[in-house]
C-alpha cells in the first residue's frame, strides 16, 4: 500500500505545475523573455507589472484590437490572480483569452512593446508551462530572430509531444533551420496539421498577418512537395493511392483556405500549394476538376491573377476536355476575360485553359441558346491564346454546334445568327489563325455558304410575319411570340401581291415589295425545288422579264445587296438562266452590264463564278444583235430608275466590244482575283488609239476614243443614278483611276455624283449605307476623288462645299475633301494652286466659333502639309503689309507713357477683334513660311525682313514683345542667309536698314530665343553683307554681355561661338583699313566679354573666352584679355585660375609673346602719358587712376601665367630639341627675361610692385630645365646688382628642394654647380648672398653629395674657412654650421680634414652665444647640431680637449637659461656623444670636468650627472670596470659635494637647496654603476669609500658629518636596492654607524641629520638580513646596545620615527631569545627611568616590538608584568595611557585578559 501511495504521488508531482519548494518557485519566477534569471527572481509582481503594462500600452496605440484584453489579462487584477487557485473552467476560459492575444500579437513579434506583453503572461500565467504549443506556434514563423532563442530558454522540461523535436536545440540554445522544420512537417502530419490549425484559426478570425501566411505557405509546399517525392512508387496503383491519400490529409485544410474570401493572401499561398501538388501528383481528372471548382468558388478580385495561373497550370495536367459549368460560370462573371487571358498568355501557358473554357462556352451556347461567351470564344481565336490544334479543334466545335442548333434551343435565331457570324468572320480572316480555320473548314468538308444560307434561311422567315411591314423590335425587347408560316403558306400569301410591268426594283417605290419577296427568296435559296417555286409566283413577272423591269432587277438588287453568298449566287444562276430564254434573244439588255462588273467585284468566288456565267451570256446576246442591231430593244430604258432620263446609253456594237475585247479575256482572272475586272475596265478606258501597225494586226481588239468615251459616260451615269451603294462604290473605284476620254473628264460626267452625295445631311447618308451594310467613310473618299487636279468647276465646288454649313454635320466627307485636295496639290497648276491656297488661307482664318474650327483646322493642316511655292508664300507675306499699315496710332486718349528705355511699349492691354484676328493671321503666314522650307525661297527675305519692321509696330499696339512672331521671322531669315552664300546673284538690299532691324531685336527684346536667333542671324549677315551689320556691332555685343552671355544653356554658347566666329573677322578687316589699330578698336567688344565675366555661366566660361581671342587672333588680343579681366576682377584665385586656363590653351610661342606684350603694358601704365593701356586698363582716366595699383593687379597676374605647369612642360620639350621652333622659344624667352629685368629696375622705388616683379622673375626661372636653368643663373649672377643676384641665387635654392634626388640630369648639372657656389663664398662681401649660397650647398649636398663625394669635400673646406664660418656675421655662422652638420652625414669620413678648423671654431661659437648680452641661440643651437652630426658619425674625432671644452660649454650652457630648443639641442648632442664616445676618453673627460660642471650650478650638476648615466647605461660592464678608477673618484667628488659647497666662503644658496635632488640624483647613477659590477670589482671601491669617510683631518667634525652625510644618503639607497644581496657589506659600516650613533648630538640640527639617516640605513640592513648576520654576537653586540642607549635622547628628538623603527628590527633580525632578553632588558630598565619621555619612549618601543613578534615577545611578559603594573599608576597621563595601549595589544596577542596577572 506504501509503495502504490508513493508511486501515485509521484505521478501528481510529475504532472502538477506547482510546487512547495521554495527554490523550485524562485526558478520558475525567473524564467523572463526580457530580464536576467537573477534579476527576474527578485522582481515583484507590482514592478512587473508597470514594465510590462507600458508595453501593453504601446500596442493599443498600435492596434485597437489589443484595448480588451486591458479589463482581463492586463487588469490590475490580473496581479493577484493565481492560476494554480483557479478552476478547470476559469482556466479554459483564461487559455482562451490567451490564445486569442498570441494569435494577434504574433503579427508584431519584432516589436518590443509586443514582448514585453507575453512577458507579463509568462510570468504572471505561466503561459510558457500552460500554453507551451500556442507559444510556440506564435514564435515559430520567428524562428530565426534572437526572441526565439531566449523563448527556447524558458520552456519546461515537457514540452508537447508535436514540439518534441526542437528538444536538442532547447539544450544546446540554437536556432532550428528552415530544413528542419520542412523535414518534420515532411515525416510528421501532426505538426503539418497543429500548424495549419493554428494559421486556419488566425485567419478566421482576423488575427492573421503576411510573415504568418508566408510561413505557413513555405512549409505547406514544401512539405506536399517533399510527401509526393517520399511516395512515389513504380506501381501505378500504389502510387494514385498513396496521391489521394495525400490529397485526404491535406484536403479539408486547402478546401478551409481557399474560401476565406477577406484574407487573399492564404488562398494565394494555397493556389501554389495546390499548383504543386497538381504538379507532382498523379490526380485524375475529378480530384483535378474538384479542385478547379473549389478554387474559383471562393476567388475575390484580389486573388484573381493568381488564381487564373493556378488553373492554367491545373489545366495542363487534366484531359483537354471542357470546363466543368461551376468553373465556367465563375470565369464568366470576371469582367474582360478575354484581355486578362490574353495578358497571362504572354507570360503562362494558357492554351489547355482556355481551350477547355471555349469548348464549355461553345457547348453551352447550342446546349442552353447561351449566347453571352461566344464574343469571348471568338476574342480567344483571334488572340495568341491558343496553338493551331486547339484553335482547330475550337472552330470545328463551333461548326458542328452551327449543325447541331435547332428551334428547341434557340426559338428566335439569335444562337444561330451569332454562329454565322462568327463563322464567316473567322473564316474570311487574311491572317495565319484565318488559314487554321480554312484547314479546319476543309477537313470537316463544310459549306460555310450553305451553312450561312441554312442559318439565315431559319432566321429571315420569322420576320414575316402578319404585319411584315413594321419596324423589328430591338434587341432588348421581349421577343415576340409570333406564329411562324410554313414556306408553302408563305409563297402562297405573297404570291398575292401585285406588282405592274413597269415596276422596277431599282426605284424608290419598290422597297416593301421588294422587302418580302427578298425574304421568301432568301428563305427558299437553301432547296433548288424552293427556288422554282419562288421564280413562278405571280408578282416577280418571270415570264415578262424581256419587257418588265421587275424580275432582272429583283435579282440584280439581290446579288448587288448584303445578302449570302448562296442567295447573291442564285440570283445571278436565275438571271442567266432567264436570259437565254428565246424572248430574250432580240432584247439590249446593256443596264445590266454594270451590274454584272460589280458581281466580278464580289469577294466571294462562288458569286464571281456565277457573275462570270452571266457575263458569258450577255456576250453571247451581244455577239447576235451586233448581227442585227437594227431589230433590237433597248431593255427597262424608260423605267429602270427614278430619272432614268438622263442615262446615257452605249450602242450595241460598243456593248458587243466592250465584253468581246475587255470582260470576256479576263473573265477566269475577274473569278480568281475581285480587283481584277476595276483593273480591266481602267486599262481599256486609259489606253489610247493604237498605231495604224497595231490597229492592222488586232482590228478587232481596238476602242476608239468614241467607243471610251461611250463606255465612261455610261457607266458614270449608272454610278450616279443607281440607288445602290455599293454599285456606286464598286464602279468608282474603277473609273476614279480614268482621268477622261477625248476632252470629256471624270469630273465633269460624275460630278453630279459629288453634288448628290454632299447634298444629303448626315443622318440620310448613314441610313442609305446602313441599309446596305457599307462603311460610309468609304463612299465619302468615291465621291471625292472624282474632281481631277485642274478642273476649275471640280475644285470650286470643293472650295464652296468646304465652306457650307451642310456639311459641319458630316465632318467625315469635310476630312475627305481636304485630304484629296492635299493629295492633288502636286499635280496642280499655278493658278489652281493659287486658288487653292488663297481660299484655304481664308478658310484657315474663318472664326473657329462658328463651325467649332473644323473647317480651319483642316485648311490650316492642309497649307502646312503641301509644299507652298515662293510666288505664294510671298503673297501671303504682302496681303499681311496693307493689314499691319492699317493698325495706325491709336487714339491719343489711350495712350500711356512708357520709360523711353521701356521694352514692351504699348497702348492699351486689349487688343480689337481686328486686331487679334490679323495676328492670327500673321502668326499663320509665318509659320507656313517656316515650314516650307525657306531655304528653298531665299526670295522671300526682304519681305521677310519688312514683315520683321512691322511687327515692331504691332509690339506697340499689342504691348506685347511677340517673341515668338520674331522668332519665327528671324529662323526662317536665318535660314536664307545660306543661300545667299551659295548663289552670288542673289542679293540683299542694303538700304533697308536691316542691321538697325536686328540691333533693335536684341535691344529691346528680352527673350533669349529672340535674341539668339538675331545673333546668328546677324553673324550670317556679317559673312554674306557685312556692309549691313558691321556699324552696328558693337551696340549688339555692349546688349550681349549683359544677356545671352549669361545664359547656361548650349544653344545660347552655340549663338555666341558663331556671332563671334562670323562677326568678328570681318570687323577685325574692316578696323585694319581704318586709321584706328584693331587692338584699340577692339577694346569695346572685349570689354563686352570681360564685363559679363562673372555672370557667363562657369561651365560656358572657357569655351567662349577661348573661342573670342582664336577668332580675333590671340598673338594681338590674348595679352589685352587677360589684361583687361586682371584689371577689372582682381587677382583673386578664381580670376588667375581663369587667366591660366585661357593662357594654356595657346602654343608656347603665343604665351611668351602675350607675357612680353603684357610687360610692356604694364610699363605703359607707369609712363607720364600712357597710350595702350589707357584704353584697354582705363589708365588715362585722372579721376580714377591709381598706375601703382593698375601695376600690382597685373604684376600678379604674371608669377602665376609662368607658373603653369603646362606652360612648364611645353618649354621642357622644345628645349630639348634643337630646331626653329626651339631657338625662337629661346629667344622670346631671353626677350621676356630682358623685359622683366628692365620693369623690375623701373620699379625699385615701389616694394610691393618690386617684389611681385622678384615673383615674377624666380617663377620665369623656373620654367627651364635644371640645366638651361643653370646656365642662365651663371650669366645672371654676373650681373652687378645684387639684390638681383640674391633673388636669383634664392630661387636656385627653390628651385634645388625641387629637383628630384633620383634625376641624373638635375644631379650632375647642381654638382657641376657647386664651385660657382663656393666662388660665391670665397669672393662675396655680401654676407646674405653668402648665406643663400651656403644654403644651396647645403641642399645641393644633401640631394646628391654622396654621388660626388670630392666636389662636396671642397665646397666643406670652403664653408669651415675664414672665408664663411669664420665671418663675424651670426647667419652666416648659423647657416654654415648646419651646412656643415649636413656635410658630416653626407661626407663621413670624407669631412675629417676640414675639422681640425671647424671644431675650435665651432666651440668658440658655443661659448660666445653664451656669453653675450643677448644670447644667440640659433648659433648655439647650430654649433650642437655639427657635434651632434659629429658624434653620430664621427665619435672619434671627439678627442679628450674637445670633449672637455665640449662638456665645458654644455655646464656653462645649462645654467644660462637660453630657452627649451636650446636646451633640446645640448641634451640631444650629449645624449649622442654619451652613448658613442669611447668610454675611456670619456669618463676620464668626465673625472676632470666635475669641478666645471659644480662650478656651473646645480642644473649644470643635474645634467652631469644625467649624461653620466646615459653613459654608464650604454657602455657594457667590461667598459664600467676598466673604467671603474674613474668612475669612483666621479662618485667620491659627488658624495663630498655637500661639504665643498657647504664649506665655502660663499655659499650658493641655490644650489643649497638643490643638494638633496642632486645627492639622489648621485645614488641613482651610483647604482647604475653598482648594478654592472660585480662583487670582486665593487668591494673594494666599497672598503674604500667607507674608509674615505674617515679620511679627514679629526679637527674638521663638521665636515666629516658632511660627508658622512651623503655617503649614508647612498648607503641607504644601497642598502634599500639591493636589499639581503649586500647584507655582508653592513660589516664595513657597523664601527662608523656606531661611532656616529655615540658620538653625534641629535639637538643639532646638521648633526641630526646624519644621526637618522644612520639609523635609516641600520633599519634597512635590520630589514633585509636574510643570511642571519644580525644573530650572530658580534655584530649584535655592537650595535645593540648603542641603540638601546639612544634612549636617553628622547627628550630632544622623538624617537618613534627613527630609533622605535631600527630596534624592532634588530629584535627581528637577532631571531634569538638571548639577544630579545637583551634588549627587552635594556628597554625595561628604561621604564624606570626618573624621565617621563624615555619612559614614554621605552613603552612605545614594548608597544611596537609586542605588534611586530608577537607571542615571541611576549615570552617575556613574566618580567614585564612587574613594569606595567608600575606603569599603570605613572605620574605622566601619556606614559599611563600608552601603558594602556599597550596591554590593550597584548591581551590581542594572547587572546586573555591582564588584569588577573596584574593584580
Amino acid at each position: 500500500m506504501t509503495t502504490a501511495l508513493a508511486a501515485q504521488l509521484a505521478q501528481i508531482a510529475t504532472n502538477s505545475k506547482s510546487t512547495l519548494d521554495v527554490k523550485a518557485q524562485k526558478a520558475a519566477h525567473s524564467k523572463s523573455l526580457i530580464f536576467e534569471p537573477r534579476v527576474a527572481a527578485s522582481q515583484n509582481y507590482q514592478t512587473l507589472y508597470g514594465i510590462c503594462h507600458q508595453g501593453y500600452e504601446e500596442l493599443c496605440q498600435l492596434d485597437s484590437r489589443f484595448v480588451p484584453f486591458g479589463t482581463t489579462l492586463f487588469s490590475e487584477q490580473s496581479q493577484d490572480e493565481d492560476r494554480s487557485q483557479m478552476t478547470a473552467s476559469e482556466n479554459a476560459e483564461l487559455d482562451k483569452k490567451i490564445d486569442s492575444f498570441l494569435h494577434l500579437a504574433g503579427a508584431r513579434l519584432r516589436l518590443m512593446p509586443t514582448i514585453k506583453a507575453i512577458e507579463w503572461l509568462v510570468r504572471r500565467f505561466r503561459i510558457h508551462e500552460h500554453n507551451t504549443a500556442t507559444l510556440i506556434s506564435t514564435f515559430l514563423p520567428y524562428h530565426t530572430i534572437p526572441a526565439f532563442l531566449t523563448l527556447l530558454s524558458i520552456l519546461p522540461e515537457t514540452i508537447p509531444h508535436v514540439y518534441r523535436f526542437l528538444n536538442p536545440y532547447i539544450r544546446s540554445l540554437t536556432q532550428p533551420p528552415r530544413s528542419v522544420l520542412v523535414h518534420q512537417a515532411i515525416h510528421h502530419p501532426e505538426f503539418l496539421a497543429t500548424l495549419s490549425t493554428y494559421t486556419l484559426d488566425a485567419c478566421k478570425v482576423q488575427q492573421h498577418y503576411p510573415a504568418l501566411i508566408s510561413f505557413w505557405g513555405g512549409i505547406m509546399t514544401e512539405a506536399v512537395n517533399g510527401m509526393l517525392d517520399s511516395m512515389r512508387s513504380g506501381r501505378l496503383s500504389i502510387q494514385r493511392s498513396n496521391d489521394q491519400a495525400l490529397l485526404h490529409q491535406i484536403g479539408p485544410t486547402l478546401s478551409d483556405a481557399l474560401v476565406m474570401h477577406k484574407v487573399p493572401g492564404l488562398q494565394i499561398a494555397s493556389y501554389m500549394v495546390i499548383s504543386v501538388f497538381v504538379a507532382k501528383g498523379d490526380l485524375d481528372d475529378a480530384a483535378i476538376g474538384a479542385l478547379m471548382e473549389q478554387l474559383v468558388a471562393g476567388w475575390t478580385t484580389e486573388t484573381l491573377r493568381p488564381g487564373l495561373v493556378c488553373l492554367s497550370i491545373l489545366s495542363q495536367y487534366r484531359s483537354a476536355k471542357q470546363m466543368s459549368s461551376k468553373v465556367t460560370r465563375a470565369l464568366r462573371k470576371i469582367p474582360n476575360l478575354a484581355d486578362h487571358l490574353t495578358e497571362l498568355g504572354r507570360e503562362h501557358n494558357i492554351g489547355k485553359l482556355a481551350n477547355g473554357l471555349c469548348l464549355a462556352l461553345v457547348d453551352r451556347a447550342y446546349k442552353k441558346g447561351d449566347l453571352k461567351g461566344l464574343p469571348l470564344v471568338e476574342s480567344l481565336l483571334l488572340g495568341s491564346v491558343l496553338n493551331e490544334q486547339q484553335a482547330a479543334v475550337i472552330f470545328k466545335s463551333l461548326l458542328l454546334a452551327a449543325h447541331k442548333v435547332d428551334d428547341s434551343t434557340d426559338g428566335q435565331g439569335q444562337v444561330r445568327k451569332a454562329l454565322a457570324s462568327i463563322i464567316i468572320r473567322l473564316s474570311q480572316l487574311d491572317t495565319d489563325a484565318g488559314k487554321v480555320f480554312t484547314r479546319a473548314i476543309d477537313e470537316t468538308e463544310v459549306d460555310v455558304d450553305a451553312l450561312e444560307l441554312r442559318l439565315g434561311a431559319t432566321i429571315r422567315p420569322k420576320l414575316l410575319e402578319t404585319e411584315p411591314h413594321q419596324d423589328v423590335p430591338m434587341e432588348d425587347d421581349e421577343p415576340a411570340m409570333a406564329q411562324i408560316e410554313s414556306f408553302e403558306s408563305v409563297l402562297q400569301r405573297v404570291g398575292k401581291v401585285s406588282t405592274s410591268s413597269s415596276t422596277s426594283c431599282l426605284r424608290a417605290d419598290s422597297s416593301d415589295i421588294f422587302t418580302d419577296l427578298c425574304s421568301l427568296f432568301i428563305s427558299s435559296a437553301a432547296e433548288p425545288g424552293n427556288l422554282e417555286s419562288f421564280a413562278e409566283i405571280a408578282p416577280m413577272q418571270r415570264s415578262l422579264a424581256s419587257k418588265s423591269p421587275f424580275y432582272l432587277t429583283f435579282l440584280m438588287r439581290i446579288w448587288c445587296g448584303p445578302y449570302p453568298v448562296l442567295a447573291r449566287a442564285a440570283a445571278l444562276d436565275m438571271a442567266k438562266q432567264r436570259l437565254k430564254g428565246e424572248d430574250c434573244k432580240n432584247v439590249d439588255f446593256q443596264v445590266i452590264l454594270p451590274y454584272s462588273f460589280v458581281a466580278l467585284n464580289d469577294p466571294s468566288k462562288r458569286v464571281r463564278r456565277a457573275a462570270a456565267d452571266l457575263v458569258a451570256v450577255l456576250e453571247s446576246s451581244f455577239q447576235e444583235l451586233h448581227k442585227t442591231s437594227e431589230n433590237c430593244v433597248r431593255w427597262a430604258s424608260d423605267h429602270l430608275y427614278d430619272n432614268s432620263a438622263l442615262l446615257e446609253w452605249m450602242t450595241v456594237d460598243i456593248c458587243h466590244k466592250l465584253l468581246r475585247n475587255v470582260i470576256t479575256p479576263s473573265l477566269e482572272e475577274c473569278v480568281l482575283n475581285a480587283d481584277y475586272v476595276i483593273e480591266a475596265l481602267q486599262n481599256a478606258l486609259n489606253s489610247s488609239s493604237k498605231t495604224s501597225v497595231d490597229e492592222e494586226k488586232d482590228k478587232k481588239s481596238h476602242l476608239s476614243h468614241g467607243t471610251r468615251r461611250s463606255i465612261l459616260a455610261f457607266l458614270a451615269s449608272h454610278t450616279i443614278y443607281t440607288p445602290l451603294v455599293t454599285l456606286k462604290i464598286r464602279l468608282l473605284a474603277a473609273l476614279n483611276k480614268v482621268k477622261g476620254v477625248s476632252g470629256v473628264t471624270r469630273t465633269q460626267l460624275l460630278l453630279p455624283l459629288l453634288k448628290w452625295w454632299s447634298s444629303l445631311s448626315s443622318s440620310d447618308a448613314s441610313r442609305i449605307c446602313l441599309q446596305e451594310n457599307v462603311g460610309e467613310p468609304v463612299l465619302d473618299h468615291g465621291c471625292v476623288e472624282v474632281v481631277l487636279p485642274n478642273d476649275k468647276e471640280g475644285l470650286e465646288f470643293l472650295l464652296d462645299a468646304v465652306g457650307t454649313q451642310q456639311l459641319l454635320t458630316r465632318p467625315n466627307l469635310l476630312h475627305a475633301i481636304f485630304t484629296h485636295i492635299q493629295n492633288l496639290w502636286p499635280s496642280m497648276k499655278t493658278e489652281a494652286r493659287h486658288i487653292v491656297a488663297r481660299r484655304m488661307l481664308d478658310l484657315s482664318q474663318k472664326d473657329q466659333s462658328s463651325d467649332g474650327g473644323l473647317v480651319s483646322s483642316e485648311a490650316a493642316t492642309l497649307l502646312r502639309n503641301v509644299e507652298l511655292t515662293t510666288d505664294i508664300l510671298l503673297f501671303f507675306l504682302e496681303s499681311l503689309q496693307p493689314a499691319a499699315k492699317m493698325a495706325t496710332e491709336p487714339p491719343s486718349g489711350k495712350r500711356r507713357r512708357t520709360s523711353s528705355s521701356e521694352a514692351h511699349r504699348g497702348f492699351g492691354t486689349q487688343p480689337t477683334p481686328e486686331l487679334t484676328a490679323m495676328l492670327r493671321q500673321v502668326t499663320f503666314v509665318l509659320q507656313l513660311v517656316e515650314g516650307s522650307d525657306p531655304e528653298k525661297h531665299p526670295e522671300l527675305l526682304n519681305a521677310l525682313f519688312n514683315a520683321l519692321s512691322e511687327l515692331q509696330h504691332f509690339r506697340v499696339l499689342v504691348g506685347s514683345e511677340l517673341g515668338y512672331l520674331q522668332n519665327l521671322i528671324l529662323r526662317s531669315l536665318l535660314a536664307m542667309i545660306p543661300a545667299y552664300k551659295n548663289n552670288q546673284s542673289l542679293k540683299i538690299d542694303s538700304t533697308g536698314g536691316h542691321g538697325d532691324l536686328l540691333v533693335n531685336c536684341i535691344q529691346k527684346s528680352s527673350s533669349p530665343s529672340v535674341q539668339n536667333t538675331a545673333l546668328l542671324l546677324v553673324a550670317s549677315l556679317a559673312s554674306v553683307a557685312p556692309d549691313l551689320v558691321l556699324n552696328s556691332v558693337m551696340p549688339i555685343f555692349t546688349h550681349m554681355g549683359g544677356s545671352v552671355l549669361r545664359q547656361s544653356d548650349d544653344y545660347s554658347a552655340h549663338v555666341i561661338n558663331q556671332t563671334v566666329k562670323e562677326v568678328v573677322p570681318p570687323l577685325i578687316q574692316s578696323l585694319r583699313k581704318g586709321k584706328i589699330s584693331p587692338l584699340a578698336g577692339a577694346s569695346e567688344l572685349l570689354l563686352s566679354f570681360v564685363t559679363a565675366y562673372e555672370h557667363i555661366p562657369s561651365h560656358r566660361r572657357l569655351g567662349l573666352f577661348v573661342s573670342l581671342v582664336e577668332t580675333l587672333g590671340p598673338e594681338e588680343f590674348l595679352f589685352a584679355l587677360l589684361a583687361m579681366l586682371t584689371n577689372m576682377y582682381g587677382t583673386t584665385d578664381q580670376v588667375l585660375s581663369f587667366s591660366t586656363e585661357v593662357f594654356n590653351y595657346f602654343t608656347v610661342e603665343i604665351q611668351l609673346q602675350s607675357l612680353i606684350k603684357l610687360l610692356g603694358l604694364i610699363g605703359d601704365v607707369f609712363q607720364p602719358r600712357p597710350v595702350l593701356s589707357s584704353v584697354l586698363l582705363g589708365a588715362n582716366e585722372q579721376g580714377d587712376r591709381d598706375p601703382q595699383k593698375i601695376g600690382f593687379r597685373q604684376l600678379g597676374l604674371i608669377p602665376h601665367l609662368l607658373s603653369s605647369r603646362k606652360l612648364t612642360t611645353q618649354i621642357a620639350k622644345l628645349t630639348g630639341q634643337d630646331d626653329m621652333e626651339a631657338s625662337k622659344v629661346r629667344e622670346l624667352y631671353s626677350t621676356l627675361l630682358e623685359d622683366l629685368l628692365v620693369l623690375a629696375d623701373s620699379l625699385k622705388q615701389h616694394k610691393n610692385l618690386y617684389s611681385r616683379c622678384g615673383e615674377a622673375l624666380s617663377k620665369l626661372l623656373n620654367l627651364l630645365s635644371i640645366g638651361e636653368f643653370i646656365k642662365s643663373v651663371e650669366t645672371l649672377l654676373d650681373r652687378p646688382d645684387i639684390v638681383l643676384r640674391r633673388k636669383v641665387l634664392r630661387a636656385v635654392e627653390v628651385r634645388i628642394d625641387e629637383e628630384s634626388q633620383g634625376d641624373a640630369n638635375s644631379r650632375t648639372a647642381l654638382l657641376a654647380f657647386l664651385p660657382h657656389l663656393t666662388a660665391i663664398i670665397r669672393v662675396s662681401d655680401d654676407m646674405a648672398y653668402k648665406h643663400i649660397a651656403v644654403g644651396c650647398v647645403d641642399k645641393i649636398s644633401e640631394k646628391y653629395g654622396k654621388k660626388d663625394p670630392e666636389v662636396v669635400t671642397a665646397a666643406a673646406s670652403t664653408i669651415a674657412s675664414d672665408k664663411c664660418l669664420g665671418q663675424d656675421d651670426d647667419k652666416l655662422r648659423v647657416m654654415a654650421l648646419l651646412c656643415l652638420a649636413s656635410l658630416v652625414d653626407v661626407l663621413q669620413d670624407g669631412i675629417v680634414p676640414v675639422l681640425p678648423s671647424a671644431i675650435p671654431k665651432t666651440l668658440s661659437y658655443i661659448a660666445e652665444s653664451i656669453k653675450g648680452e643677448t644670447p644667440e641661440a640659433e648659433l648655439h643651437n647650430a654649433g650642437y647640431a655639427f657635434m651632434a652630426a659629429l658624434a653620430q658619425h664621427l665619435p672619434y674625432m671627439l678627442t679628450g680637449s674637445y670633449l672637455g671644452q665640449l662638456l665645458a660649454v654644455s655646464s656653462a650652457s645649462a645654467s644660462s637659461n637660453l630657452g627649451g630648443e636650446a636646451n633640446d639641442a645640448r641634451s640631444q648632442c650629449l645624449r649622442l656623444i654619451a652613448k658613442q664616445v669611447d668610454a675611456k676618453t670619456l669618463f676620464f673627460t668626465l673625472e676632470r670636468s666635475w669641478s666645471t660642471a659644480t662650478g656651473s650650478g646645480p642644473i649644470a650638476t643635474r645634467e652631469y650627472l644625467d649624461f653620466l648615466g646615459i653613459a654608464l647605461d650604454k657602455h657594457s660592464k667590461a667598459d664600467i670596470s676598466k673604467n671603474v678608477i674613474s668612475l669612483s673618484a666621479i662618485f667620491l667628488n659627488a658624495f663630498d659635494l655637500r661639504r665643498s659647497e657647504l664649506s665655502k666662503s660663499d655659499i650658493n644658496e641655490d644650489f643649497v637647496r638643490q643638494l638633496s635632488r642632486i645627492e639622489e640624483a648621485t645614488n641613482d647613477v651610483a647604482l647604475k654603476m653598482i648594478y654592472k659590477l660585480n662583487d670582486t670589482a665593487f668591494r673594494p671601491i666599497f672598503s674604500q669609500l667607507m674608509d674615505w669617510t674617515t679620511s679627514l683631518p679629526k679637527k674638521d667634525t663638521p665636515g666629516k658629518n658632511l660627508r658622512l652625510q651623503s655617503v649614508y644618503g647612498f648607503l641607504l639607497s644601497f642598502f634599500g636596492s639591493l636589499k639581503s644581496i649586500v647584507t655582508s657589506y653592513t660589516s664595513y659600516i657597523i664601527d662608523s654607524a656606531v661611532d656616529v650613533l655615540r658620538s653625534a648630538n641629535p639637538k643639532k640640527t646638521e648633526e641630526r641629520e646624519l644621526w637618522k639617516k644612520v639609523l635609516h640605513t641600520l633599519t634597512k640592513c635590520f630589514e633585509h638580513d636574510q643570511d642571519d648576520f644580525w644573530q650572530a654576537p658580534a655584530h649584535f653586540s655592537a650595535v645593540a646596545p648603542v641603540l638601546t642607549s639612544l634612549f636617553a635622547h628622547a627628550s630632544s628628538v622623538n624617537l618613534a620615527d627613527d630609533l622605535v623603527p631600527a630596534i624592532v628590527e634588530l629584535a627581528a633580525a637577532a631571531d634569538s631569545q638571548e639577544h630579545q632578553k637583551e634588549l627587552n632588558g635594556a628597554l625595561l630598565k628604561h621604564l624606570r627611568s626618573e624621565q617621563s619621555s624615555i619612559r614614554l619612549a621605552a613603552v612605545r618601543c614594548e608597544q611596537a616590538l609586542t605588534e611586530r613578534l608577537g607571542e615571541e615577545w611576549l615570552a617575556m611578559l613574566p618580567e614585564m608584568l612587574p613594569y606595567i603594573s608600575e606603569l599603570q599608576d605613572d605620574d605622566d597621563e601619556d606614559v599611563e595611557r600608552e601603558t594602556h595601549r599597550w596591554i590593550v595589544g597584548i591581551e590581542g596577542v594572547l587572546g586573555e585578559s591582564l588584569d588577573s596577572m596584574l593584580q
